[in-house]
């Protein structure tokens, strides 16, 4: 993989040994073919005759004079431009509720209350929220509005309210609304799944995987389970929708590092659309997943690549989100460079009107931004989450995964370091290994 170019080369066993002794030649400006192929024949005890070696050589030289190999990067003097652009808001995240009618024990939201009060989102408060995107979203046309809580079906009657008023304000504002929503299923039911069909561009259906797993980490408040009555509501949905535009959505923790498990689970009911993800906690939660649990997960993402290339030639593929990277064309050089745009193009938006970065820093008032009757009057904060990027994390400068996690969770690094600008170490890890099963898979199917 070449990092700058985003280029993937499946090659051989001589050329793949060339590679790192041609790079550093040619990193010294060194363009003169013989004198490459000179230097890297003058190496002892290479274990391949000459003529092959010169072949490799040539090939990895065509590629560089192509722009495919060992390419510059062009990307840092982007970032100073990106620093410069007006701030304008694409997306919102709507928490239309802050409370829930299940208690998982790893809920950052601390089952919907946010460090906070239990609320629900007036319709006087969204429809400013909404007004705020249209007035602060520049020449965009396609806005977004994701429906968050706690549970979001718990002022279900607010949320189609404001999906009618967002629709009001399309055509007069030349604008393009995309809602989506997120739900634990408990309140899903027929009337609410057609009106979600119509007009939800996607749906998270929240889900841990195997029964046990699932309702030891999501009872409800009382101790009741909730995997029996979700799957079917969630099966239903799935199949409304033709299998697209939609998630069934996990976390996984250190109780069950085997979570390839979960994920075969979720395939076997039925479901093609999946993700499962770990979980992000304190050190001193028993769950929490550490540094030592990082080989075994590994592992298990190797295990869950292999099982999905089999089940593709068997005709019952499925994806998982985590693996679906574009290697032709991928994101634009802002989203690459840059990730979701917390605090910038993308804002969370409290019961009573409230912005923060994202929904993971509400009710940290250190990122408190400003209000739907004021605006932003934080613009600090908002510089801050401008100049947050690759090239800021030190983390992230060797990395040769930096342009698919675009520097990863700005929230997970404050948590763990303080700062948004380092890099949550454990989520590295996970991420760079996510990355290589990703390449493994586009590969096979490539070549099928």
């Amino acid at each position: 993989m070449d990092v700058n170019s985003g280029s993937i080369h499946v090659v051989d066993d001589i050329v793949y040994d060339m590679i790192p002794l041609v790079e550093p030649l040619v990193n010294e400006g060194i363009k003169d073919a013989d004198t490459i192929r000179a230097a890297v024949l003058n190496i002892a005890n290479l274990p391949y005759p000459e003529e092959e070696i010169v072949e490799a050589v040539d090939e990895l030289l065509l590629l560089e004079s192509t722009g495919q190999l060992f390419a510059p990067d062009v990307y840092e003097n982007y970032v100073f431009d990106f620093k410069k652009r007006q701030t304008v808001v694409k997306a919102l995240c709507l928490h239309i509720a802050h409370d829930c009618n299940l208690a998982c024990q790893y809920c950052f939201a601390e089952e919907g209350e946010y460090h906070g009060r239990r609320a629900l989102m007036s319709f006087d408060v969204g429809k400013k929220a909404l007004d705020f995107l249209v007035a602060n979203s520049g020449n965009r046309v396609n806005l977004e509005v994701d429906f968050f809580g706690g549970e979001p079906l718990m002022n279900w009657q607010v949320v189609k309210e404001l999906v009618e008023y967002g629709r009001s304000l399309e055509e007069p504002n030349h604008k393009k609304f995309r809602f989506t929503l997120t739900t634990n299923g408990v309140l899903l039911n027929d009337e609410i799944l057609d009106f979600a069909n119509r007009e939800m561009a996607n749906l998270v259906l929240s889900i841990d995987g195997r029964r046990e797993v699932h309702d030891a980490m999501r009872p409800f408040r009382g101790g009741q389970v909730s995997y029996d009555l979700i799957v079917p509501k969630f099966q239903k949905a799935a199949e409304s929708r033709g299998q697209t535009n939609y998630y069934v959505r996990g976390t996984f923790t250190h109780n069950n590092l085997d979570f390839s498990e979960d994920v075969i689970h979720l395939a076997d009911l039925g479901f093609q659309q999946i993700s499962v993800e770990p979980v992000v906690a304190k050190p001193t939660d028993s769950y929490a997943i550490t540094s030592v649990d990082i080989p075994k997960l590994k592992e298990e993402y190797d295990k869950l690549a292999l099982e999905m290339i089999k089940r593709r030639e068997a005709g019952k593929g499925f994806n998982f989100f985590h693996f679906h990277i574009d290697l032709e064309g991928g994101p634009c050089v802002a989203k690459r460079l840059s990730g979701c745009g917390s605090g910038t193009e993308y804002l969370a938006v409290t019961p009573w009107g409230d912005f923060y970065p994202c929904h993971q820093f509400v009710g940290n008032e250190k990122f408190l931004m400003g209000n739907v009757d004021e605006g932003i009057v934080r613009k600090d904060i908002q510089d801050m989450f401008k100049c947050c990027n690759v090239y800021a994390k030190d983390k992230c400068k060797k990395c040769f995964a930096k342009f698919y996690c675009s520097g990863g969770c700005a929230a997970n690094a404050y948590n763990f370091h303080g700062n948004i600008n380092d890099a949550y170490d454990v989520g590295c890890e996970l991420q760079r290994k996510r990355v290589e099963c990703a390449i493994m898979l586009k590969i096979h199917e490539s070549e099928m």
